[in-house]
C-alpha cells in the first residue's frame, strides 16, 4: 500500500484529504496527522468577541470532519526526514510516506514581542485569533465603558489580512449599539504605510475609516508592549497609549519546520507559487497558510489550492509534468459593521476591482461596495464551510480568478484590449 501523508487537518489539510481519497487509486492510503481533537471554523472568531457567534457553531469534534477511509494520526509532528520519506511524531513513532503534503498552517506567537505576555495579557491586552483569546476579549468588551481602544497589527504576514480591519469596524458598530462610541477613541495601528494598500481599494474604501472616526497610525513596527504604562512602543521609540489593546501578534509556521531546509526564517514552506510543490523536493507539496506565498492566508485560498493541487499530485504520481495553474486567487467578505459587508476578489496580478461577482444561490454580489447581501452571504458561508468546503464537495466558484463582471480601470482595459 502506498501512502500519501498530510500534516495538518485544518481547512487546507481536511479539504485536500477528501479530494485525494476520492481520486487516488485504490492501492493508496491517505492519512492526516494532527494532535487537536477540535476543528475550528476560524472566521467565526471574528464575531465571538461581540456575542454574534457561539462556540457550538464554530467548533466541532475533528473525528466528525474526517471521512471514513482517511487515517487520522492524533499526534504532534516532531520532525520531517525528506531523505528517508519519514515523519517523526510524539514518542519517537515514525510514519513513512510516498508523497507528503504540508498543511500545518500558521500560529500566533505573542511570545515574540517583549512584554506582550506580561501582567496585562488578557487583562488589558487581548487577541482574537485564538479561541481562548476571543472568549477573553468577549468578556472584556462587555465590561468596557470607554477609553482608548487600540487595534494593533504587529507585522505581516497574518491569517486573513482583512480581519483586523473587520474587527475595528465591528467594534465601532458594537460600541455605537452600546451607546459608548462617543466615549471611546478607536485607533487602528499597522506596520504598513496605509490601512488599504491597493490603490483601487484605497480609493473605494478610504471613506470607511474617516466616516467612522477611526484614527490610523501607519508604519508602526511594534517592538514592545509596556503593560504597566499601558503603551505599545515601536522600534523607533514611538509610543501609542491604550486602555484596551487588541493585538494581532506575529505569525509563524509550525515549529517542526523551523530548522528544516524546506522553510524560510518564519518557518513557512518555500513553495512554487503556481504548482504548489515544495521547493527542493518533488515528493513534497504545500497548501494553505503553511506556504511562503504572497497569496492571502485565507480559507478561500486553501479551497482553490486544494482543487488544483490534487490534479498536480496525480500528475506527479503518473510521472507527468506539473501544471502551473494556481494564480493566487482569493476572495473574502469584509464586515464593515451595522449588518453590511463588502466582497473583494483578486489574485497575484490583479488587485481587488469594483463590479459584481456572480455566485449561485445569492445572485450577483457587489465588489468593493458595502451591502447587506454581502453580509448575509458571509454569515451563510459557515454552512458552506462545514458541508461543502471541508468535505470537498463542488462549490460553484472557479479556483482561478475570472474578470467576468469586474470593471477594469481605463489603463488596464487599454493593455488587455478591453477584455
Amino acid at each position: 500500500m502506498k501512502s500519501l501523508l498530510i500534516l495538518g487537518a485544518g481547512t487546507a489539510g481536511t479539504a485536500i484529504a477528501h479530494q485525494l481519497r476520492r481520486r487516488l487509486p485504490h492501492d493508496w492510503q491517505v492519512a492526516v496527522v494532527d494532535p487537536s481533537s477540535t476543528h475550528l471554523y476560524q472566521p467565526g472568531l471574528l464575531f465571538l468577541p461581540f456575542g454574534k457567534e457561539t462556540i457550538a457553531r464554530i467548533a466541532r469534534e475533528r473525528a466528525s470532519t474526517i471521512a471514513p477511509g482517511i487515517t487520522w494520526h492524533r499526534n504532534a509532528v516532531q520532525a520531517i526526514d525528506t531523505a528517508r520519506r519519514r515523519v517523526t511524531v510524539e514518542d519517537g513513532v515514525h510514519i513513512d510516506y510516498d508523497f507528503l503534503v504540508i498543511a500545518s498552517g500558521t500560529e500566533t506567537r505573542p511570545d515574540m514581542i517583549d512584554g506582550m505576555l506580561d501582567a496585562g495579557w488578557r487583562r488589558t491586552v487581548f487577541d482574537f485569533y485564538t479561541l481562548a483569546g476571543a472568549k477573553a476579549l468577549q468578556r472584556a468588551l462587555a465590561s468596557f465603558e470607554g477609553g482608548r481602544l487600540v487595534v494593533n497589527v504587529v507585522e505581516m504576514p497574518i491569517k486573513c489580512p482583512v480581519a483586523p480591519l473587520e474587527f475595528v469596524f465591528l467594534t465601532d458598530a458594537y460600541l455605537t449599539e452600546r451607546g459608548i462610541r462617543d466615549k471611546t477613541e478607536l485607533v487602528y495601528v499597522t506596520p504598513l504605510d496605509a490601512a488599504f494598500t491597493k490603490p483601487i481599494a484605497a480609493q473605494s474604501l478610504g471613506y470607511l475609516l474617516s466616516s467612522k472616526n477611526i484614527q490610523v497610525e501607519t508604519e508602526f513596527m511594534t517592538g514592545e508592549v509596556d503593560a504597566e504604562k499601558q503603551v505599545i512602543r515601536s522600534y523607533d521609540e514611538r509610543e501609542i497609549p491604550f486602555d484596551l489593546l487588541v493585538t494581532v501578534p506575529p505569525h509563524m509556521g509550525a515549529s517542526f519546520l523551523e530548522d528544516t531546509d524546506l522553510a524560510d526564517e518564519l518557518a513557512f514552506v518555500r513553495t512554487d507559487p503556481h504548482t504548489l510543490e515544495a521547493k527542493g523536493d518533488e515528493r513534497v507539496f504545500c497548501i494553505g497558510d503553511a506556504t511562503d506565498l504572497s497569496s492571502s492566508k485565507a480559507g478561500s485560498v486553501a479551497h482553490f489550492q486544494a482543487d488544483l493541487l490534487t490534479d498536480n499530485i496525480l500528475r506527479r504520481i503518473d510521472d507527468r509534468d506539473l501544471q502551473p495553474t494556481f494564480d493566487g486567487h482569493s476572495n473574502c467578505f469584509v464586515e464593515t459593521g451595522f449588518g453590511k459587508a463588502m466582497l473583494i476578489d483578486f489574485n497575484y496580478d490583479t488587485e481587488p476591482l469594483p463590479g459584481n461577482f456572480p455566485i449561485a444561490g445569492f445572485g450577483p454580489l457587489p465588489l468593493l461596495k458595502e451591502s447587506r447581501r454581502n453580509h448575509w452571504a458571509k454569515l451563510a458561508f459557515r454552512h458552506v464551510y462545514w458541508h461543502a468546503l471541508l468535505p470537498a464537495r463542488p462549490i460553484p466558484i472557479s479556483p482561478t480568478m475570472s474578470l467576468s463582471g469586474k470593471k477594469l480601470p481605463a489603463e488596464a482595459q487599454a493593455s488587455t484590449g478591453g477584455t
